[in-house]
C-alpha cells in the first residue's frame, strides 16, 4: 500500500468513528437552540451544556483538558460554591451569566432560575445526596 491509500483509509476509519460517535450522542437527546434552551430545566441544561465536559455520568474526563467529576464532589456540598463557579467561571470554564452583552452574542447563557435548577440536579443526581437547594433569588444575589 501506498502513503496516499493509509492516509485515506485512516481519514475513512475516522470519519466513520465520528459519524457513529454523533448518532450515539444524538439519540439520547434533542439539539437545543437559544429559544428551547431558555425554557430547559436542570436536567435538560445538564446534558445540553455540561456533560460535553464533565461527561453524561458527571465522572469528569481527562484528555485535551481536565474536566473534573461532579459526581460525589465535596466541594458540592455548598450549593452557592456551585452557583458561583456557573456564575462566573473557573480555570477553564467559561462563565454562564446573562448580561447585557452577552445577549448579543451566541454563547451559552443562563438565567438565575436556570443556575439555580442545573445546581440542584447535580447535587440530587449522580450520587451526590444534598437536600438543600438554592434558589433563583440567592443566585441573583451573587450578581456584583
Amino acid at each position: 500500500m501506498n502513503r496516499r491509500h493509509i492516509r485515506r483509509s485512516v481519514c475513512a476509519a475516522a470519519l466513520f468513528a465520528c459519524i457513529g460517535m454523533l448518532h450515539a450522542q444524538s439519540s439520547d437527546q434533542g439539539l437545543y437552540t437559544r429559544a428551547t434552551l431558555k425554557n430547559a430545566n436542570g436536567e435538560a441544561i445538564f446534558r445540553s451544556i455540561c456533560q460535553g465536559c464533565h461527561m453524561p455520568d458527571a465522572k469528569g474526563a481527562v484528555g485535551a483538558g481536565t474536566y473534573p467529576a461532579l459526581a460525589g464532589d465535596p466541594r458540592l456540598v455548598s450549593a452557592p460554591y456551585m452557583a458561583a463557579v456557573i456564575l462566573f467561571g473557573r480555570h477553564d470554564m467559561p462563565s454562564f451569566e446573562t448580561t447585557p452583552a452577552s445577549i448579543r452574542n451566541y454563547d451559552a447563557k443562563l438565567s438565575d432560575a436556570q443556575i439555580a435548577e442545573v445546581v440542584n440536579y447535580v447535587r440530587t443526581h449522580f450520587g451526590n445526596h444534598y437536600t438543600d437547594s438554592i434558589s433563583a433569588a440567592e443566585v441573583a444575589a451573587m450578581h456584583p
